[in-house]
């Protein structure tokens, strides 16, 4: 199930820059589809005048994501996913994306409280597929998109639309989208449960090449949530029925002509009726280098507000679940789930690129997320959190043909 899988998204270097662990309960709550349509809409920032055409060439990319987290003392969730992702022009004023990963994971859920709690071993598979056609008029273009994805407890199936328009001066463009998620959610170790989730969301975008070298885009992303969010696998797990949730993204890109280097810096809010609050800060700088390299550091620190339904650990028990004493099974609403809670993160990372030649070029993508309650911005992280770490070292190869 969703929860338990970090985002894959990243495989395809759709510029989301979301921390892999955040993103589970930040962006990630949106629904896949949501999440699709935002990277639809942010995926390209080019310091250029901007206007929608059909891809020059085909591409094939593929890609490896080796990811692990840890807690003290202990390795949790390890993934290992191998993806292919295709773009090719056709018919002229279209063009066709897909892209398939298999995911592998393995490990414990994360732990709550501190690492002395944790819950049973996971292995899991997951397959996922989602192709989209594109078609381009002069002044626009209108994306059509469907996406599945199936493990052993957790079935999605997802569509799309995103259109947009470009004025006639190509320096500005609106994005519009919405998309529908159907979920069904089943537990390995519960034979009885089967629910479903289905989130609708919609997507506003603008970009705006400000001066030859800047470019800003402003996203917002509403979604509407109705059917089972409560985790499975986590015991006294109680969530709502229904989640609506906002999202605001502000992006601006600088070139430097003396450097030929681009700077990326982002803001996201995100909200929603859980009273999860969640604010993401990303700094990055592109530095193209001699013989075909470039180096890409980044940076980003999270910060998110607990959900109300989240119990901070008893004082004078912190390895004790905490059940309050008003809590009315099947009634009262309640979580012990980390990922609930109030902390902040910060990622370090780089992607080092090289052009092989004209058709051929290859990456790797190192990233450092580290989350602990204290870290949080604006208020007070929840209390006897034990700290949580995850690397990702991603590698890509891409032929143009």
């Amino acid at each position: 199930m969703t929860q338990k899988t970090p985002p894959s998204a990243s495989l395809y270097d759709q510029n989301i820059h979301e921390d892999k662990a955040a993103a589970l309960t930040a962006l990630g709550q949106l629904g896949q589809i949501g999440l699709g349509l935002f990277a639809a809409a942010c995926s390209a920032l080019p310091l250029a005048a901007y206007a929608d055409v059909p891809p020059e060439s085909a591409t094939i990319s593929l890609k490896y994501l080796d990811y692990q987290d840890s807690q003290p003392g202990n390795d949790r969730i390890r993934v290992k996913a191998p993806a292919i992702a295709i773009s090719t022009p056709f018919a002229g004023d279209w063009s066709f994306d897909g892209a398939y990963v298999f995911d592998a994971i393995s490990g414990a859920s994360p732990a709550f409280y501190t690492a002395a709690r944790s819950l049973s071993e996971i292995t899991e598979q997951r397959r996922a597929l989602d192709a989209s056609v594109t078609r381009y008029w002069a002044d626009g273009s209108l994306k059509l998109g469907a996406a599945v994805s199936n493990e052993s407890d957790y079935d999605s199936r997802a569509l799309s639309a995103l259109g947009s328009w470009s004025s006639a001066d190509r320096n500005t463009t609106l994005k519009l989208g919405l998309g529908v998620t159907r979920d069904r959610i089943r537990s390995n170790i519960d034979s009885s449960l089967d629910e479903s989730r289905t989130t609708t969301d919609w997507l506003f975008g603008v970009t705006q090449v400000i001066t030859p070298t800047d470019i800003a885009q402003l996203t917002v992303t509403f979604a509407n949530g109705q059917g089972f969010f409560s985790d499975p696998y986590k015991a006294l797990d109680s969530r709502p029925r229904s989640r609506q949730a906002s999202t605001l993204v502000g992006r601006w890109n600088h070139f430097f002509s003396g450097t030929d280097g681009t700077a990326r810096v982002s803001y996201r809010y995100y909200s929603d009726t859980n009273d999860i609050k969640a604010h993401t800060l990303g700094l990055e700088y592109e530095q193209p280098l001699p013989g075909g390299w470039a180096i890409t550091p980044l940076l980003r620190i999270y910060s998110q507000s607990a959900a109300r339904f989240y119990v901070d650990p008893d004082p004078k028990f912190p390895t004790r679940v905490n059940i309050p004493e008003d809590y009315v099974p099947g009634e009262s609403l309640i979580s012990f789930d980390q990922r609930t809670s109030a902390y902040g993160a910060r990622t370090f990372g780089f992607k080092l690129s090289k052009q092989l030649d004209k058709d051929w070029a290859a990456d790797v993508k190192l990233e450092r997320y580290e989350q602990r309650g204290e870290w949080r911005i604006g208020g007070d992280g929840s209390p006897g959190l034990a700290p949580f770490m995850a690397r990702t070292v991603q590698l890509g190869l891409t032929r143009r043909f």
